[in-house]
């Protein structure tokens, strides 16, 4: 939560996700598909900031 830049507040979301058993590009599609489908964040596209992040990938 933090300034939004009109006065107000705002929200973002930071998801940092552990796919320990895929590699790095395969985490990335992954987690790109499950945020389309995902009812959180299809109930808050566009209005809060979201980051992914695949973290603990197999190298």
């Amino acid at each position: 939560m933090g300034a939004n830049g009109e006065g107000g507040y705002g929200l973002a979301v930071e998801l940092e996700v552990s796919l320990p058993a895929v590699d790095a590009a395969t985490a990335q599609a992954l987690v790109e598909a499950a945020h389309q489908v995902c009812p959180y964040s299809n109930a808050t596209r566009g209005n809060i900031e979201v980051k992914l992040s695949p973290a603990g990938v197999a190298a």
